[in-house]
């Protein structure tokens, strides 16, 4: 697959540059080339992203961060089966425990929501950082949802990390999610409270909290106006300044007359 000129292989993070000095340099280039493209494209072009990490790792399948990589574009494009594959080998050979809610995700994605519940009570969790807990509470949660414990959900969502002032990275999604957990169990009030926490916390626009607060206070929003609206607003936009322009004139006159 074509790489754009502007990408080096220079922009990946540093201990991924480290662990590709196993390869030789040139081969090492290119696998970092392919792993930029895959996050640069991962968001907006999930499918471009798991193109160029399928390259990275038919050169590089031995190094945990293309596994990595490579399970994470497979996510994106909601291969859950093939994701969870690359996790595991990824962990295997890396030894970490940073792995364990995406792929405890990916057993939620597969049908197997037990499954999911089970790796959340694993001693892997307390291994993890803060960032970690969080994102295995989020997944544990949807879970419960998936198994049609909406109750339990909200509990489990119910932590120090939710009811905390300061404002970290995980929050906006710590309230988005339990706003919606609670009203998909028919919470309304509560719900709108969240939601609006959400917004407060939401600082990069990661979630859509603030079109879920409007629709709950009964906000419409118009994308845009058809041809005829936009030209009766300019019309009548021309007509106001028109009027405002003989208004003025006709003061001025009289003003001269005194």
């Amino acid at each position: 697959m074509p790489i754009p000129e502007d990408v080096t292989g220079e922009e990946i993070d540093k201990d991924v540059r480290q662990e590709l000095q196993s390869l030789p340099k040139t081969l090492a280039e290119d696998v970092a080339k392919n792993l930029v493209m895959v996050a640069r494209l991962i968001d907006e072009d999930p499918e471009g992203a798991y193109g160029y990490s399928k390259v990275a790792l038919r050169l590089a399948s031995r190094v945990a961060a293309v596994r990595e990589a490579a399970g994470f574009a497979a996510y994106a494009n909601q291969k859950y089966s093939e994701a969870l594959a690359e996790f595991r080998a990824a962990r295997r050979m890396s030894g970490g425990v940073e792995l364990w809610p995406v792929m405890a995700d990916c057993e939620r994605g597969l049908g197997r929501p037990e499954k999911a519940l089970d790796m959340a009570g694993a001693p892997e969790v307390n291994k993890l950082d803060k960032a970690g807990q969080v994102e295995m509470r989020l997944v544990a949660a949807g879970a419960r949802r998936d198994m049609g414990q909406l109750e339990a959900a909200i509990v489990t969502l119910q932590s120090p990390e939710l009811a905390a002032s300061s404002v970290q990275p995980w929050t906006a999604r710590l309230r988005y999610a339990y706003a919606d957990a609670l009203l998909a169990a028919g919470r309304e009030g509560e719900a709108r409270e969240w939601f609006a926490k959400a917004v407060e916390a939401d600082r990069d626009g990661s979630t859509d909290a603030s079109d879920r607060l409007a629709e709950l206070d009964g906000v419409d929003f118009v994308d845009a106006l058809d041809d005829s609206e936009t030209d009766g607003v300019e019309e009548a936009v021309v007509e106001k300044a028109a009027e405002d322009v003989e208004d003025a004139g006709e003061k001025k006159a009289d003003r001269d007359e005194d």
